[in-house]
């Protein structure tokens, strides 16, 4: 199965099932931090396996990454990644009190890594029970891991295991905004699904034609 082949409507149908996902994950961030939080998802997209790394940057990119099985009717694989900047920048708006911001090359102080998990929890979370509710499936994030390294080293594991069953990856860009940040922080969702895992999508939103 090809997904270079996603139509416009696909695409259209999947950032919007995003922005849903976006809307749950503010309202949890703004609970958890008691501030308003505004996210939005400005692009979606899919692209080859070969891509991935180039649009991170580069295998030799520093990046931070928090790495979920998704486990239920549609198996996959995703990850959240910010830059180290970007991680420090959530890390101080989760816990303001708390400066942590000795990402020290791949040394990364224990809590903030902590808060950098229940953030990818929470987004992640949110996303997967929005498209669980939407699509009437069940999807359901494992526990997270936390990785902080070279973004050939992080992404390689992942990009090995799910290429045995598919060649591409959806990525669904994130801008998280409150009042306080200039220009917000940037994250990407890499969601690696099986091609079953693809179809269930579109067939539950009646959407047949895709094979």
């Amino acid at each position: 199965m090809s997904h270079t082949g996603l139509t416009n409507l696909e695409l259209d149908v999947l950032k919007e099932v995003g922005n849903i996902g976006a809307g749950n994950a503010a309202t949890s961030m703004s609970q958890l931090i008691n501030k308003k939080v505004d996210m939005q998802v400005p692009s979606v997209k899919v692209v080859a396996f070969d891509e991935v790394m180039n649009i991170i940057g580069g295998p030799e990119e520093l990046i931070v990454a928090i790495m979920f099985h998704i486990e239920g009717d549609t198996p996959g694989t995703v990850y959240f990644i910010l830059s180290k900047e970007e991680a420090e920048q959530l890390v101080s708006k989760m816990m303001p009190e708390q400066a942590v911001t000795n990402f020290k090359g791949t040394e990364v102080n224990p809590l903030a890594i902590s808060i950098l998990q229940e953030a990818g929890n929470i987004l992640t979370g949110s996303y997967l029970t929005a498209l669980s509710d939407f699509l009437n499936l069940d999807m359901q994030p494992s526990i997270p891991y936390f990785g902080c390294d070279m973004a050939g080293a992080i992404l390689s594991v992942g990009l090995v295991e799910i290429s045995e069953v598919t060649d591409y990856a959806i990525i669904i860009d994130t801008k998280i905004n409150d009042h306080d940040m200039v220009s917000g922080i940037n994250g990407q969702f890499f969601f690696m699904l099986e091609p079953e895992s693809l179809s269930k999508i579109f067939n539950s939103l009646g959407i047949n034609n895709y094979d």
